[in-house]
């Protein structure tokens, strides 16, 4: 039988994880629930642009590259989308914020104002989208690539209005993403010969640099030891889940069955407290007893395993 790997939970998922585990009065949660609301906002605008760029079909050749992380000279740059086309190639980098959005042209500052009238200066999009072609313009000279590159900035929430547009940047909210990247690939100056996509493709996932996703106890400076313990059921919010004879993995509160229950336990341990878990560590964070049941469990999982039965560890597997 083929074990069973285990992925790390989406940071919505686990931050939706992380507030149950907490105690009703952690000082934290206040915060918590913020960036839970962020990042599942977010999530919805990453969602809206995927759904737009099926739409985007143009006669030529071309293929979308997603979440480009390059590291090169300890200069570590992360791109959204990259969109490779045989006349050029465009950023596509997606920004969720809402409200009034105002680009001063003579500053350069970028600033937002809410429904409750409050500014707020953030960071200029042009800062990013410029890093981000100075890097790709150096990667391409390095390895021989001759394609022009443009940028586009995409504001994916539904409750954004442009006040002011900035002068050297192409900003668009979703809805006219497909418009806007067609305007630039038509200033793209026609080439004599065509590139080869495949190849370039190859290029960017050979020089990918893996994303290294930190706990969220450590992230957030939050002590393992005031999580609740337990394995969390999905129908009632409790971590009441017990392990059944005949049933396999049933809430002792509401009775419901789920096979998947120690699976995605395992998963939050790995994505909320370390990146090492052993025997002991499991039976701590599940309330779990047994040893010996643990240790016939973790075998069915695909782990990278080090040190003898006493003092075993387990790992995800580097699938770089």
């Amino acid at each position: 039988m083929s074990k069973k790997e285990i992925v790390l939970l989406s940071q919505t998922d686990l931050l939706e994880r992380l507030l149950y585990r907490l105690p009703e009065i952690h000082p934290k949660r206040p915060f918590l629930q913020i960036e839970l609301y962020r990042t599942a906002a977010g999530k919805r605008g990453e969602d809206r642009l995927e759904r737009k760029l099926i739409e985007f079909s143009p006669e030529e050749n071309y293929r979308f590259l997603r979440n480009v992380c390059l590291s090169p000279d300890d200069w570590k740059v992360q791109m959204d989308v990259l969109l490779l086309t045989e006349r050029g190639v465009i950023f596509i980098e997606s920004k969720n914020s809402s409200g009034q959005l105002y680009f001063d042209n003579q500053t350069s500052e970028f600033s937002r104002t809410d429904l409750e009238g409050a500014r707020t200066v953030m960071e200029n999009p042009a800062s990013q989208l410029n890093k981000n072609i100075r890097f790709l313009t150096k990667f391409f000279k390095q390895h021989k690539i001759n394609l022009p590159i443009e940028g586009l900035v995409v504001f994916t929430s539904k409750h954004c209005e442009f006040m002011t547009n900035p002068k050297n940047i192409h900003v668009c909210k979703t809805y006219q993403l497909i418009d806007y990247l067609f305007h630039i690939l038509q200033d793209f100056p026609e080439k004599n010969t065509r590139p080869n996509l495949s190849e370039i493709d190859k290029l960017f996932q050979k020089a990918q640099t893996p994303y290294i996703r930190f706990p969220l106890c450590q992230l957030y400076a939050i002590e393992p030891n005031e999580l609740r313990v337990g394995i969390f059921c999905y129908n009632c919010k409790n971590h009441r889940v017990i392990r059944k004879y005949k049933y396999g993995w049933m809430c002792e509160l509401c009775e419901t069955i789920d096979p998947l229950a120690l699976e995605n336990t395992i998963r939050e341990y790995f994505s909320l407290v370390h990146k090492r878990l052993s025997n002991k560590k499991l039976r701590q964070f599940c309330n779990l007893e047994s040893p010996y049941v643990v240790s016939r469990l973790l075998t069915t999982f695909d782990f990278e395993i080090e040190g003898d039965l006493r003092n075993r560890t387990y790992q995800l597997k580097n699938k770089g």
